[in-house]
C-alpha cells in the first residue's frame, strides 16, 4: 500500500491512545492528559477494553470501533499485547503508530519487532519506535508523550533516539528558555527513522534548527544524501554517543543500535556540513545561537571588543576554525575611529576600549 504523508505524524487531525487509563500516573493516563492539555483541536480517542471514560472522553473497546479516520494511534499496552494492537491499527488503516512500549529489539526480540512492522506496513501504517516516549509537535499542536509539558514553542526541532534523554531535553529546554517546534522520540527505529523525519522538517516553516541525538545509523547512504540536502537550507546539530568501545556496546543494548566507527561518522558529518556537539549543553548552545542568528552574507569577519585580550583570543579561534578576518584597514579606520579613543585600535580585532560609549 502507499505510505501515508509524513505531515500527518506532525499535524494529526485525530489521535487514539491504546491502553488509555483513568489512573493518574499510568503512562496511558499521562499521554491522554498531555494531548488534551496541549490544546489539540482534533479528535481524541481513548482505547481500553474496560470501557468507561478517561478525562471526559468516551473509551472505545478497539480502534476499529471508531467511526472516523485515525491519523495517530499511540500504543502504551504491555509488549505481549502490542502485536494484536498493531494488527487492529492496520485493519483500521491508521496512518502512524507510535509505540511507547519497550521490550523488543533492545532486549533481543528482533523477530517480534520485524513482525510488528510487517503487519503495520501491510495495512498502510508506519511505526514510530518502539521504545519511545512519544512525539510533541507545535504544528498541531499536540503533545502525545508521557513526558513533561513543553514550556515554550520555538524554532528548534529535536529528534532523539533515547526516550529518557528526550524527556530530560524537554525539561532543560524549559530551564534554558529554548523554544521547541517539535521533539520526536525514534527509539529502536524499526520503521521510521531520521531520514523520514528530516523530509518533513526541511519544509516545516516552524523549524529553523534541527538537533539530533543518535546512537547508530541504519541506512547510511540515504542518511548522508538527506543530510546534505537539509544542511543547505537549515543548520543541523548532532549529538552522537557510542564513541568509545564500551559506549558502543551500551548503545547496542539500549536501542539495539550498532554505533559504528566514530572516526568515520565524524568525517561524514563534516562532509555533510553538520555541526557535531560533545555535550547536551553544547548542543543547546548551538541551537540557541543558530535559531536566532541570521545566516552570514559573506565570509569576512570583524571582531569588535572592549578588551584587547578577548580580541586576541577570538583572533586565535578564528584562525583555528578558518574564519577569514576582514582586512581593509582604510574602511575599518573610517568606520570605527568616531567611537574609538586614541589609545584603542581600529585594526581587526577592533578594540574600542573600556571607555567606549553605548
Amino acid at each position: 500500500m502507499n505510505q501515508p504523508d509524513i505531515k500527518y505524524l506532525f499535524e494529526p487531525r485525530s489521535v487514539a491512545v491504546i491502553g488509555a487509563s483513568a489512573t493518574p500516573g499510568k503512562i496511558g493516563y499521562l499521554v491522554m492528559d498531555n494531548i488534551i492539555s496541549s490544546g489539540f483541536k482534533g479528535e481524541v480517542y481513548p482505547i481500553n477494553p474496560k470501557g468507561g471514560e478517561v478525562l471526559g472522553k468516551k473509551v472505545y473497546n478497539s480502534v476499529c470501533d471508531i467511526e472516523g479516520d485515525v491519523d495517530i494511534a499511540v500504543i502504551t499496552v504491555p509488549a505481549k499485547l502490542v502485536l494484536a494492537a498493531v494488527t487492529e491499527c492496520a485493519k483500521k488503516h491508521v496512518k502512524f503508530i507510535p509505540i511507547i512500549t519497550s521490550g523488543f529489539s533492545e532486549v533481543g526480540e528482533r523477530e517480534l519487532e520485524k513482525e510488528i512492522v510487517r503487519v503495520a506496513n501491510e495495512g498502510g501504517s508506519r511505526v514510530l519506535g518502539p521504545n519511545i516516549f512519544g512525539i510533541y509537535s507545535a504544528g498541531a499542536p499536540v503533545n502525545a508523550t508521557f513526558g513533561p509539558k513543553v514550556e515554550k514553542v520555538g524554532n528548534v526541532a529535536i529528534i532523539t533516539q533515547s526516550g529518557a534523554l528526550g524527556i530530560a531535553m524537554i525539561g532543560k529546554a524549559g530551564v534554558d528558555n529554548l523554544g521547541l517546534s517539535t521533539i520526536v522520540s525514534v527509539g529502536n527505529k524499526s520503521d521510521i527513522d531520521e531520514v523520514d523525519l528530516l523530509e518533513y522538517l526541511i519544509k516545516d516553516d516552524k523549524t529553523r534548527t534541527i538537533l539530533m541525538y543518535m546512537e547508530g545509523v541504519h541506512n547510511g547512504p540515504k542518511f548522508v544524501e538527506t543530510l546534505r540536502k537539509v544542511t543547505k537550507i537549515k543548520p543541523v546539530v548532532v549529538l552522537k554517543s557510542g564513541r568509545s568501545k564500551r559506549g558502543a556496546m551500551a548503545a547496542a543494548s539500549h536501542t539495539g543500535s550498532l554505533a559504528g566507527t566514530d572516526e568515520v561518522f565524524d568525517a561524514v558529518m563534516k562532509q555533510c556540513g553538520v555541526i557535531r556537539a560533545d555535550t547536551i549543553q553544547e548542543a543547546f548552545d548551538w541551537c540557541k545561537f543558530l535559531g536566532n542568528a541570521p545566516v552570514p552574507k559573506g565570509e569576512n569577519c570583524v571582531i569588535v571588543t572592549n578588551g584587547g585580550g578577548v580580541g586576541v583570543m577570538c583572533t586565535d579561534a578564528c584562525e583555528k576554525y578558518n574564519i577569514k578576518l576582514f582586512d581593509d584597514q582604510e574602511m575599518l579606520k573610517r568606520e570605527f575611529t568616531p567611537m574609538t579613543p586614541a589609545f584603542g585600535s581600529t585594526k581587526n580585532p577592533v578594540d574600542i576600549t573600556g571607555q567606549a560609549k553605548a
